[in-house]
């Protein structure tokens, strides 16, 4: 933001947290905060648009840092394109939708309904746009009970390893690998590889 760094793709595992993003409202997070802390569940409010989300292992979590050239929706439609190409190449065809953002598979929720695999969140100042994208990989499903995910109230969540039921599913420091690569070339970028032992 103050205009010295490189753009940066930051990659990586969260412990169990639920988010609430600038528009969440209290009620989203179901669970009540004795039955957070009895999981070992964080919550934290974040800069992000957007309401309630959790993030946790087995997801791959990103944060783009990145200088807009177009405008915001330009900026989220380059970031859904790569993660698309990406589930594209494990036979998972996803669609990206404005009205709630995110990228969603057809018939993968209950009873034939849609259902979120990738839910995105960002936050732009001098044109400077943080936060990021939440693809679930191989996500306990089940956490997504604790919350309405991203407000949307009936909607259904999904995961790579829940669609992919019998083939193995990709370690996620592997699809990071590749999803620098996917969304290098949606923004036009090369992201150089920056390896850091994880935080204790």
């Amino acid at each position: 933001m103050a205009g010295r760094g490189p753009e940066t793709l930051l990659l990586c595992e969260h412990d169990p947290v639920i988010t609430l993003g600038r528009s969440a409202e209290a009620a989203n997070v179901l669970a009540p905060a004795a039955q957070l802390a009895r999981l070992g569940v964080a919550v934290h409010a974040a800069s992000r648009g957007g309401d309630v989300t959790y993030h946790g292992p087995g997801q791959l979590v990103g944060y783009p840092i990145l200088q807009l050239r177009r405008g915001v929706v330009a900026h989220l439609e380059g970031m859904a394109a790569g993660l698309a190409a990406l589930l594209a190449e494990m036979g998972i065809v996803s669609r990206w939708r404005r009205d709630a953002p995110g990228l969603w598979v057809d018939g993968a929720g209950a009873g034939g309904a849609p259902a979120k695999i990738c839910a995105f969140g960002v936050h732009v100042r001098r044109r400077v746009a943080i936060h990021g994208f939440a693809l679930n990989v191989a996500t306990d499903l089940d956490a997504f009970r604790l919350i309405v995910p991203c407000g949307l109230s009936g909607a259904s969540v999904t995961s790579i390893a829940a669609l992919r039921a019998g083939t193995p599913t990709p370690a996620v420091a592997m699809l990071a690998e590749r999803a620098a690569e996917m969304l290098g070339r949606a923004y036009g970028v090369r992201f150089a590889r920056e390896t850091r032992e994880p935080h204790n």
